[in-house]
Parts: C-alpha cells; sequence; structure tokens
C-alpha cells in the first residue's frame, strides 16, 4: 500500500455507551475529501439521520484533524468538530474551529481523528496515549473550572499532556458551552461543550510520541519563510498604557503588560494578545489571559468597532494580513497605490454606549467566560448588550433578576454569570438556554424587538440607528460585520455579501470566512451591490476558501490570499505529495458544501423560504449610513447566489446533476428518494 503522507491512517470510533473504540482506515475518505470539515461531513451524512437532537446519545461529535496537521506548515494546527449544534436555532448541524496544540498532539499518537458517540454511564475523561484509547473516572475534575481541569490532567498524566477540557458551563448543558484546549483556544460557535457534558465526557488528553510524514519537508521549509512573510516576532513584553483596537482605545491607570503568542502547533505567527497579571473573577492573585477580537469590548464599549475597507476590499499593491493586524506588525502601506485614500478611510464606529470604559470588570468578563467555559461572543457582544439596552427602553421593569441589573458592576456580572452557569434562578436557567430561546420563552415582540434609542451614527453625525435590544441575526446567533450590531461599520456592500454568507450557514460564519474581495470588483458593484453577479460570486469564492481552511486545515487570519491563489493547494501538496491544483481544490471544496448543504435539507428542510426570511429582518434596520435593503434587492441577490451554484431558484436545493458533477451520486438518489431534489415537490 502507498504511504499516505500528511495522516497517519485511522478515525478512532469512540463509543462512550460501552466504552468500546473501533478503527476506521482514513483512506475510506481521503482524499477525496481532503480532511477535516469535509470528511466530518462525510461521516455525519453516513451515520446521523432527521430526528437526533442536540443531546441525544446518538449526537455524535465528529473531529479531524486535517492533512497539514503537526507538518509544520504555518496555521496547520487548527482542527475541527462536527456534529448537531444545541446553540443553533433551531438545533442544526454545525462545526467549529479550534487551534492550540491537541490536534497535533492527536496525530502524534496515531489518529487523524475521531467519532465520539453514545453517552457513558457516569462522569469520564478520555486519556489516549500512542494508539491506546483509555476510559477514565472524571468524578474527582466534574465541577472544576477549565484551567483547575487543565492543570489536574497534568499532574495525573505528565505536564506534556495536550488536553481539551469543559467547563461546569458545559456539565450543566448550558447551550452555548465552549471546548477549551491550551493558550485558551476554544471551539465555541455551535456550543460543543454541552454535548460534552450531555455524554458525561468531561475531557480528552492526550501522548502522542509518533511522527507524521509530511511529503515535501523542502517545500514545508519554503511555505514557513513566505507564509505570513515578514514573519512575525515573539515580542518581548510590552508595557501598554491603553487598551483597545482602533477607535475604541480606552485608558489604562497603572498599564499593564502584553505579550504575543502562536494560536496552534506549527505556526510562526504570533498573533494572539497575550494579557499578564489579569485580575482574576475566582482568586485574589493576579492570572493570565489569551485574548482575540472579542474581547476588546468586555473592557469599554461606548463605540463598536471601526473599519477601513481595505479589511474587505484589496488591492494588490494593499492588502494586510489579519494576524498582522491583530499582532500590531503590518507592513507599511503603499501609497503609490491609485485607491490608497479609499483603502484606508476609516469609518469610525457607531455611539453606542452600553458601558463604561473599565479594565478591571473586562478582565473579570473574560476569566468567567475562560473558566466556566462559554462562547465569550454571546456574552460580550449579545447578552450583555441587551441587559443594557432593555434596562434603558424600560423593557425589565418589575422583572426581579434577583440583584438590580446593573452592566457597569463586576459583582452583578459575577452574580449573572454564576446564576446562568449553574442555572441557579429562573431567570439564570432560561438564560442558559441560549439568548435566541430565551428571548421567545419571555415574548420576543417585547424583550427582541424593542427599539433601542441611544445609538447614535458618526458616519452621519447626529443620525439615530433604530435597533432592536436584541443583537441577533439568524440561527440563534448576534451579528458580526452584518452593517450593525457588533462591527457594524462595513458598508453595503460588504454587508450584504456577509449577511448572503450567514444566510447559508447554521452558526456565525465570519470568524471562518470573514468576507474578501478585490476593490476592482468593490468599484464594479458598489452603486448595486445586490444586483451584479459579482456580489454573489464574491460570497460563493469565500464559502468555498471557508471549506477549504476547515479542510486542509488552514486559519482565516492568512487564507484566503486573493493575491496567493494556489497557496492552500501548496499546503495541501507538500503535505500529501497528492498533485493539487487550485481547480482541484475548488472541486473538493464544492463537494464538501454540497454535502453540507445535503445535510441541512434531509435532516431540518432547509429551502429557499426558510433562509431569506430567517435572515433578511435584520437589514431592515438602518446600518451606519442609514442604509436598508428591500425585500426585492434581497431576493435578487439571493436569485444571483442560487444561479452562480446551479442551485433551483424557486427551492433553493441543488439540481440532481450538480451533486452528480462533484461525485455525489448516492446523495442525489438519497435526497430525490424523499423528493428533496428540485421538481420533487
Amino acid at each position: 500500500m502507498a504511504t499516505l503522507y500528511g495522516y497517519v491512517g485511522k478515525i478512532a470510533r469512540i463509543n462512550l455507551t460501552d466504552s468500546t473504540v473501533t478503527h476506521i482506515p482514513t483512506s475510506n475518505y481521503v482524499p477525496k475529501y481532503l480532511g477535516g470539515r469535509s470528511v466530518c461531513n462525510k461521516i455525519f451524512w453516513d451515520e446521523v439521520g432527521p430526528g437526533v437532537k442536540a443531546f441525544d446519545p446518538e449526537n455524535k461529535i465528529i473531529y479531524m484533524t486535517g492533512p497539514t496537521t503537526a507538518t509544520g506548515i504555518p496555521t496547520g494546527g487548527r482542527t475541527v468538530f462536527t456534529g448537531i449544534s444545541p446553540n443553533s436555532y433551531p438545533e442544526q448541524y454545525a462545526w467549529s474551529g479550534i487551534g492550540g496544540w491537541f490536534g497535533a498532539e492527536v496525530k502524534f499518537a496515531g489518529f487523524d481523528g475521531f467519532i465520539l458517540e453514545g453517552k457513558a454511564p457516569e462522569p469520564t475523561y478520555l486519556y489516549i496515549e500512542d494508539g491506546e484509547i483509555n476510559f477514565l473516572s472524571a468524578r474527582n475534575l466534574w465541577g472544576k473550572l477549565v484551567h483547575d481541569t487543565q492543570r489536574k490532567l497534568e499532574e495525573i498524566h505528565g505536564n506534556d499532556v495536550k488536553s481539551i477540557v469543559i467547563g461546569p458551563a458545559g456539565e450543566n448543558l448550558m447551550r452555548n458551552a465552549s471546548i477549551t484546549t491550551s493558550n485558551d483556544n476554544v471551539a465555541a460557535k455551535a456550543g460543543f461543550g454541552a454535548v460534552f457534558g450531555s455524554k458525561n465526557l468531561k475531557a480528552i488528553t492526550v501522548r502522542g510520541t509518533g511522527t507524521v510524514i509530511p511529503a515535501d519537508i523542502k517545500k514545508i521549509l519554503e511555505l514557513r519563510k513566505k507564509m505570513g512573510y515578514p514573519q512575525a516576532q515573539p515580542n518581548p513584553i510590552h508595557h501598554e498604557t491603553t487598551h483597545g483596537m482602533w477607535g475604541n482605545n480606552i485608558p489604562v491607570e497603572g498599564g499593564w503588560l502584553r505579550g504575543q503568542v502562536a494560536c496552534s502547533h506549527g505556526c510562526n505567527q504570533h498573533c494572539n494578545k497575550l494579557m499578564l497579571d489579569m485580575k482574576s473573577a475566582f482568586k485574589e492573585e493576579k492570572v493570565n489571559h489569551v485574548e482575540k477580537c472579542v474581547s476588546i469590548f468586555a473592557f469599554g464599549y461606548k463605540e463598536d468597532c471601526c473599519w477601513v475597507p481595505i479589511q474587505t476590499f484589496e488591492t494588490k499593491q494593499n492588502h494586510l494580513l489579519p494576524c498582522k493586524m491583530l499582532s500590531g506588525e503590518p507592513l507599511p502601506p503603499d501609497p503609490t497605490d491609485p485607491h490608497f485614500k479609499e483603502l484606508y478611510d476609516l469609518v469610525p464606529g457607531d455611539i453606542v454606549n452600553f458601558w463604561e470604559p473599565n479594565f478591571d470588570k473586562g478582565s473579570i468578563i473574560n476569566d468567567l467566560c475562560n473558566e466556566y467555559g462559554m462562547d465569550k461572543w454571546d456574552v460580550i457582544v449579545w447578552l450583555l448588550p441587551w441587559l443594557s439596552m432593555g434596562k434603558k427602553e424600560g423593557v425589565f421593569d418589575g422583572i426581579d433578576f434577583g440583584m438590580e441589573i446593573n452592566v457597569e458592576s463586576e459583582e452583578f456580572i459575577k452574580y449573572l454569570m454564576d446564576s446562568i452557569v449553574y442555572r441557579k434562578t429562573y431567570y439564570g436557567n432560561l438564560l442558559a438556554e441560549g439568548m435566541a430561546r430565551a428571548i421567545r420563552a419571555l415574548g420576543k415582540e417585547k424583550f427582541g424587538d424593542t427599539i433601542y434609542h441611544g445609538r447614535y451614527s458618526q458616519v452621519v453625525p447626529g443620525l439615530r440607528l433604530d435597533l432592536p435590544i436584541s443583537l441577533e441575526t439568524a440561527w440563534g446567533h448576534s451579528v458580526h460585520w452584518q452593517g450593525r450590531g457588533f462591527e457594524g461599520a462595513i458598508n453595503k456592500p460588504g454587508w450584504v455579501a456577509v449577511n448572503l454568507h450567514q444566510m447559508n450557514s447554521t452558526r456565525d460564519t465570519q470568524t471562518i470566512a470573514h468576507h474578501h474581495d478585490t476593490f476592482d470588483n468593490y468599484l464594479a458593484v458598489k452603486d448595486d451591490p445586490c444586483r451584479h453577479p459579482l456580489t454573489a460570486i464574491a460570497v460563493i469564492k469565500g464559502e468555498n476558501s471557508a471549506e477549504i481552511k476547515d479542510s486542509i486545515t488552514c486559519c482565516d487570519w492568512q487564507s484566503p490570499n486573493l493575491f496567493w491563489t494556489d497557496m492552500e493547494a501548496q499546503m495541501f501538496e507538500a503535505a500529501t505529495g497528492i498533485e493539487m491544483t487550485e481547480e482541484k481544490l475548488n472541486e473538493a471544496a464544492e463537494r464538501s458544501k454540497l454535502l453540507f448543504r445535503a445535510i441541512l435539507m434531509r435532516n431540518y428542510g432547509r429551502d429557499r423560504e426558510m433562509e431569506v426570511n430567517a435572515i433578511y429582518p435584520i437589514m431592515t434596520y438602518p446600518d451606519p449610513w442609514g442604509q436598508t435593503c428591500t425585500w426585492e434587492e434581497w431576493n435578487d441577490l439571493v436569485d444571483l447566489y442560487y444561479e452562480e451554484r446551479g442551485w433551483d431558484k424557486t427551492t433553493g436545493w441543488p439540481p440532481q446533476e450538480v451533486f452528480e458533477k462533484y461525485g455525489l451520486h448516492e446523495v442525489a438518489d438519497s435526497l430525490k428518494a424523499i423528493g428533496k431534489l428540485p421538481g420533487c415537490r
């Protein structure tokens, strides 16, 4: 048998109900399904049918590395979980990526991934060492915070193990609970920490002494020199006097200490912020955090994030990697670019008036999320703004939360999170079900749709931006780069595209598919973005790029590079030795996307009517320019998208010939048998 470079050859099927393990050859799936999310999609399609709920033992958590994992290719250390998401509304199949060193260690231990199925009879953790998988009691770990669990596992098994763990949020089935590994890397977007909790699974810890053999070591060394060039430097510790990013910097009395750290195995960038000696929510002594962008708003939320067009629309002379922006090491801009002024035209964020700057309180919020193991996005950009806006509009008058609502107060934040994570009060228990479900239980018309009157545009000075107090977009998630709400300063050609991304998903898409397009295309679509095919084409490229990133695997901070278009193909070829081109990689992405689409159609009845109605309402509120999207504009753009995909415009379903074009004959046959192909209704 030929050597399978880049993979280690087997996937573990782990049954928690009867503590058994069987092995599946990775070659059953690769290279047709590349690795990562595309393999997960295939396994889920084959094994989990309609009717299964997120907390049923029949729900499966499928975890996969990619062919680049543990090869030393930068960004290749990222890996993927998939399964039925308890945090999506309604529950649907979703995915969540994670960095860290766990994925590489899984491969060193002899596995490309695993399928978790069933439910353990008691709190359990898995210890994996060089091909052996052991089921161990987690009774002494259950109830522990995230970092305490990680430390305890290292005490038991040695400080060279790599672990993924859940905190109390996952144990108590909080629907946005995360899975955490080293450097505060989390898989948070789908709430899979709660699925771990439903399976009585506290942690997985692994040690491996094996090797991963890449096909072309010389090429890998070349990629390490070229990707993310110039290489970020491991910064010395800096003393900072302010905190934040453009437009929302806040002064910090006495300053604070910052370092920069890499997110995952093999990556030579240091884009994550290491915050030293921060105030803890749980102990007197200071603690360290590793934080990304959303955590910024925990420290102060008087203004939303500003935006410059180059973050979305790029030229060959001026384009930047987000990892450079976060690490503060961007290349100097090229002022000879004829579009230079437009690319760097700063769009100020809105005045939001959610809460005053408070560095210690921000540290408390982040520490609570890190230690309880919960998705910060839902807390920082949805739950707390909802409380702030709702209180100012009088929505909560007469409601007894057990403590006066005060988002400026450390004590209230600690009380609130404790109530939710441990489901201690009526409202704590309700909010543990996630914002979308809680607001509907309370009454969406009042508790979701009430207009907040305290938000003002800085693009059109003095323009009041009426927004609902619940910053919900679609599928149970909060807005992100969608022209209103969190990071709302993006303009219409950008936000209609982002909303189209979101319409086709089951979770927030912008953490893996930040929308990117060329500035030439922007100039073509800017006057009427909903009626230009280039908008739909750019979204399809972004969606396919996201499939590739989560499959081979790489990172949204370096990919896609619009001006190094075969980077991912080179990564795959270097790791596996399998000849790969942009065209072939795009075909694999289309195949993965079609499988995802087929799962949504078969298991959840997704179609055009459901999708356009789910996403449209948020676009009826004004963006910072006061612009909205009409129903006709939106449907015209959806028509263009389906046409470019080759899907049926009436149903939003791909026809049989599209499935067959990408080698998915059996998928088409299955959908036809249940009346889920165009013309079957």
